[in-house]
């Protein structure tokens, strides 16, 4: 897509984080668009805030993790503007602990919302992209999506998917000549809700009674600095907007990514093990 004003953009996970900001930023290029998000009352503020601004804008509550919640999404686009063009697969949450330490209930939690969320968005949305020859896909992983940190296997597992989904469906459109595009997300730490994603826990996955990571608290409090301390959201809705308009698949957020998974293929391609494991600092 090489004209985004006046089109219509759908965006998951859109009350906060990331997704609030690909809303906004969306809008401020006189997109009309749609939040979605599985909190009621921070997704209205944010589409309150985007209305103020002069966004046409609405909201649909929805769980990523239900096909049948997606497809009501699309219906309330349709509705609202009788068209959609752009769909950011965006929402997520995390869990932590070690591979065998992780409770099923979490592996159906993370799996449910963020592979089966962007899932559900692809089948519910790409269709109509295809028929009308126009649109832009844009799931969200992340740099765990081409890396392996420890202790985010659930996380990681989610994000290698999506990768490969994307690249997947980036080839058959490319196939069939579709001017339909893809992108995949893959940012390093930004400043995000994520780590607080517990609040969003269903009953069915209560937090487990403890969670065995080397350094305990230690661990958990650097890693939460470093999402405080990460990208702005705005900087990567920029990125995730230059890459619609020029068609461009994969989208880093940070410049020492592309050394991190250069150096991961080569080890690959040599045959050789992992190095160990970098907490970024």
């Amino acid at each position: 897509m090489h004209e985004v004003t006046g089109r219509v953009a759908v965006v998951t996970g859109a009350a906060s984080g990331i997704g609030l900001a690909l809303a906004t930023r969306f809008g401020a290029a006189g997109m009309k668009v749609v939040l979605a998000d599985i909190e009621q009352a921070p997704l209205d503020e944010a589409v309150a805030r985007l209305v103020a601004d002069g966004v046409e804008a609405v909201g649909c509550a929805t769980d990523v993790s239900k096909a049948e919640q997606v497809d009501a999404l699309r219906d309330a686009t349709l509705a609202a503007f009788g068209a959609a063009h752009v769909v950011c697969n965006n929402a997520g949450v995390g869990s932590g602990g070690a591979m065998h330490e992780v409770p099923l209930a979490d592996w159906d939690w993370v799996l449910g919302v963020n592979l089966w969320g962007v899932i559900h968005g692809i089948r519910a949305f790409a269709p109509l992209f295809i028929e009308q020859d126009e649109g832009h896909i844009v799931n969200t992983a992340s740099l765990a999506g081409l890396t392996s940190p420890p202790f985010m296997g659930p996380y990681n597992v989610s994000k290698h998917g999506v990768v490969t989904i994307s690249e997947t469906m980036f080839a058959e459109l490319a196939m069939r000549g579709s001017a339909v595009g893809v992108s995949v997300l893959c940012p390093g730490w930004v400043n995000t809700r994520i780590n607080e994603a517990a609040r969003n826990r269903p009953d069915e996955a209560p937090a487990p009674a403890s969670v065995s990571v080397p350094g305990g608290d230690a661990f958990r409090d650097l890693l939460e600095n470093m999402v405080r301390t990460g990208l702005d959201p705005a900087d990567v809705a920029e990125l995730v907007l230059d890459a619609i308009l020029h068609d461009r698949l994969y989208v880093l957020t940070h410049p020492e990514s592309g050394e991190v998974v250069r150096q991961r293929t080569e080890r690959i391609v040599r045959g050789e093990n992992p190095g160990p494991p970098v907490v970024p600092t």
